[in-house]
C-alpha cells in the first residue's frame, strides 16, 4: 500500500474519523488509537461504512487493506456485504440490526472474502455505530486483531 492510500483514506474518511474513535472510547471504554495516524498504522483492523443503502465503505487502515488485498481506490465505496459470503449475508444482518438496539457488539465472528476471492474467518471482532454530535448515526465500524485463513 502506498502513500496514496493513505491520502485517500484519510481525505475520504475525513471528520467521520475523529468521531469514529471518540464513537469506540465511548462505547467500549478504551481508545482505539490516539489519532488519524496511529489509526491508519494500526495492527488492528479497523474499516468503516457509511448509513446509505447498501451501506459502502468509507475508510479501512493499512492493515485492513492488506488483509483485504485491496487498495484505498476499490475499497472506499464499495458495498460492505460483497465482502461476505452470499450464504453469510442473513447473519451479518442479523447482526446490524442488533445495532439498531444496542450501539456496540462485541465477539463478533464470521467469514469474509478479499479482493482475490480468498477468505477468512474474523474472530471477535467489535462492531460499532457511529453517531455524530447530534447523536445521529453516519456509521458503523469494525475492529478486530484475530483472523485465520479458510481454505477453499
Amino acid at each position: 500500500m502506498t502513500i496514496v492510500d493513505r491520502a485517500l483514506m484519510q481525505a475520504n474518511g475525513g471528520e467521520r474519523l475523529e468521531i469514529l474513535l471518540r464513537s469506540y472510547a465511548a462505547l467500549s471504554g478504551e481508545a482505539l488509537a490516539l489519532d488519524i495516524h496511529q489509526l491508519w498504522q494500526s495492527n488492528r483492523i479497523v474499516v468503516a461504512h457509511d448509513t446509505k443503502d447498501p451501506p459502502r465503505f468509507f475508510y479501512a487502515n493499512l492493515a485492513a487493506l492488506k488483509l483485504f488485498g485491496i487498495t484505498a481506490r476499490k475499497m472506499i465505496g464499495m458495498a460492505s456485504y460483497k465482502t461476505a459470503r452470499p450464504d453469510a449475508r442473513d447473519e451479518r444482518a442479523a447482526m446490524l440490526a442488533r445495532l439498531e438496539n444496542e450501539d456496540i457488539v462485541t465477539g463478533y465472528g464470521g467469514v469474509r472474502i478479499a479482493g482475490d476471492g480468498s477468505r477468512f474467518r474474523i474472530i471477535d471482532a467489535v462492531i460499532w455505530n457511529l453517531r455524530d454530535e447530534a447523536g445521529q448515526r453516519i456509521g458503523q465500524a469494525a475492529t478486530w486483531t484475530d483472523w485465520q485463513p479458510l481454505e477453499g
